[in-house]
């Protein structure tokens, strides 16, 4: 399935360098790796992060296309399909900042941290 690029907004910038809901108080407060949305920009924490923000802002909005916001990292998903695919590039910045720790944000992650994964 071809992803139309009507559904991508190049021009949007990330919605910040952490996961919306998890830095507004959302339990538990912390991500392993982050996504956006490549319609609106929002940030949220990927499917191996407890709360999952990323999926559920996709569902929530009908948005079906993220992109990693990893350092290093710039390909594209699609929800519906299931394909990894390139396309265009995003808005600056296009990943969290290089010294933000993985998992995050710093303070928020507990000793545990791998236990809690999906």
């Amino acid at each position: 399935m071809a992803t139309p690029t009507n559904e991508i907004d190049p021009s949007v910038p990330p919605s910040g360098t952490g996961c919306v809901e998890c830095l507004a108080g959302a339990s538990p407060g912390w991500w392993l790796h982050l996504r956006r949305c490549a319609a609106c920009g929002h940030v949220g924490c990927c499917d191996n992060s407890p709360s999952q923000h990323a999926t559920a802002h996709s569902k929530a909005t009908g948005h079906p296309v993220i992109q990693s916001f990893e350092p290093g990292e710039d390909w594209l998903f699609d929800f519906r399909s299931g394909d990894f695919f390139e396309g265009p590039v995003l808005a600056s910045p296009d990943s969290h900042p290089a010294d933000q720790p993985v998992p995050g944000p710093a303070g928020a992650v507990p000793n545990d941290w791998e236990r809690h994964l999906n």
